[in-house]
């Protein structure tokens, strides 16, 4: 994720120079919405059925694999019959995001309705292969709070927007949701890119997402349709500009989803580190083996980029709430970490009540976003002063963990965005705990309460944690050390792990530029 601090001075001078584009007027579309669940209409409905043991119930699966993770999607896409609802952040033009975009191509072709929502942020310079994808019949494809102009990348449409639309177009939707049927779907913190399936050369992310059925399934879809009629989304034609033919667009998005430009990933491993297999499996079986529990679906509203937006109505007002209630312990794997003074009080009211308070986050060296280390160092001292454990990733040791994916040169960043309290309820989903997930971005999490679930969160979260990071924390003098958690005999680090002066030196250039609130 960019944040836009480091970028904010230079871009303003350049958008007072430069002529301000504008959005065509809002043109209100027919309300769509999902097809109701059912039991009969639709394969994957049927397996859903069966599988349940009721009506009011959730069945679960982690996927902590990336390969099994994409692969479940792309399942979902040749399974359905009748909608998918696809709904991210980022939907990339490379090897995965082709390959995806195929799948649902080809599921258009059979005659499903296809319904792509996406973020405007990283859109740019990908119009002309959108809307080849948008030409094929039964898709259709929204862009939320889409940019005035700059259509061709990403820093040119903050200049083509002008001085006068930074704040409000700083907002994203972050949400980040595939359906199928409205009877399956998969939520949590992939974006649709290389590097969180493990497929990139340069760098791979450590992240989680969750299958289900059941229950949750229709309160997705109705989150899904909330933004799909909501007047901060525009259809892609209204805002797109081809720069060729239509029958060109057709011809080189054809191209572009060959079995060249979007391979087939590799050979699926025989399990995950929780034992499951591919869900492949259980959708040929014709019955899931699966989690079942209560669960809830929370999404922002995509009134929160507005001003009047309360932020009583926000997902991370929600799981401080369930923080606040914990008994025994939270445990918080966020990568990026800003907990600003909601969530230290909320840090030191559950120490002052003996909650162990575990936190684990990207070090310096993985993160993708070196400003909101910038803001993040600001509150490590605090925290382990207030009795938080805090561990962050290294790049040297999760290249040794081949249990969390072989990164071979890649680096190795953690992307998951989970919660767990008391081991008896999960948060699983879109948001970080920061500012920008707080107050700026939209964001989706899903809310399971089932101890078995919990249980597997948290043995993928250990695996990380001892295999994969440091345990940060004071020395007698009140500075920080890192050692390697587990092992008395472990050398302790008095600098930033895995990082050069220079990175260092970097980051206290970028500290000016950084104020907490747009990180």
């Amino acid at each position: 994720m960019i944040r836009f601090a480091r970028y904010f001075a230079l871009l303003s001078i350049i958008a007072i120079t430069s002529g301000c584009a504008t959005l065509p007027p809002y043109r209100p579309q027919p309300k769509e919405v999902a097809i109701p669940p059912s039991a009969t209409a639709t394969t994957l409905g049927k397996i859903a059925a069966l599988s349940s043991p009721g009506d009011e119930l959730t069945g679960f699966r982690l996927m902590p694999i990336g390969a099994f993770a994409l692969d479940t999607r792309v399942q979902l896409a040749q399974r359905a019959e009748k909608t998918l609802d696809v709904q991210y952040y980022v939907l990339a033009d490379d090897r995965t995001g082709r390959y995806l975009m195929r799948a649902l191509r080809d599921a258009a072709l059979r005659g499903v309705r296809v319904r792509i929502l996406m973020d405007d942020l990283y859109e740019g310079g990908e119009d002309d292969l959108l809307l080849g994808l948008a030409a094929t019949p039964n898709v259709e494809i929204r862009l939320f709070n889409p940019f005035p102009g700059g259509r061709a990348g990403f820093a040119s449409r903050f200049v083509a927007a002008g001085p006068f639309e930074f704040e409000h177009l700083q907002h994203r939707m972050h949400n980040k949701l595939f359906i199928a049927d409205n009877a399956m779907a998969v939520a949590g913190g992939r974006n649709i890119a290389d590097e969180y399936f493990m497929r990139s050369e340069s760098e791979n992310f450590v992240d989680l997402d969750v299958f289900v059925c059941g229950s949750v399934v229709t309160e997705l879809s109705d989150i899904f349709d909330t933004y799909w009629n909501s007047k901060f989304v525009r259809p892609l034609e209204d805002v797109a500009h081809a720069s060729k033919p239509h029958n060109q667009l057709v011809a080189d998005f054809k191209t572009a989803m060959s079995p060249e430009n979007a391979p087939v990933p590799q050979a699926l491993p025989a399990n995950d580190q929780l034992g499951y297999g591919p869900l492949r499996d259980d959708l040929d079986g014709g019955r899931l083996g699966l989690i079942w529990g209560i669960a809830f679906a929370y999404a922002d509203p995509p009134s929160k980029i507005s001003p009047e937006a309360s932020d009583e109505e926000t997902v991370q007002y929600n799981l401080i709430e369930l923080m606040e209630a914990a008994k025994t312990e939270v445990l918080i794997s966020s990568p990026y970490l800003i907990p600003g003074k909601t969530g230290m009080n909320m840090m030191i009211h559950d120490r002052k009540n003996g909650v162990r308070v575990r936190i684990m986050t990207n070090s310096l060296a993985s993160t993708d976003e070196p400003v909101v280390h910038i803001g993040y160092d600001h509150y490590r001292i605090p925290m382990l002063e207030n009795g938080v454990e805090l561990y962050e990733l290294s790049t040297g040791r999760i290249k040794r963990a081949t249990r969390l994916g072989v990164f071979g040169t890649s680096i190795g960043r953690l992307h998951a965005k989970i919660a767990v309290i008391d081991r008896q309820t999960v948060f699983l989903g879109s948001m970080n705990f920061d500012p920008r997930s707080a107050h700026e971005n939209t964001e989706l999490a899903i809310i399971a309460e089932n101890g078995q679930l919990a249980r597997e969160v948290v043995r993928v979260l250990d695996i990380a944690q001892f295999q994969s990071c440091y345990k940060v924390q004071l020395d007698k003098n009140g500075h920080l050390q890192w050692v390697t958690p587990g092992d008395t005999d472990a050398e302790v680090l008095t600098e930033e792990p895995d990082t050069s002066f220079w990175k260092r030196f970097e980051l206290n250039l970028l500290s000016p530029l950084a104020p907490e609130e747009l990180l």
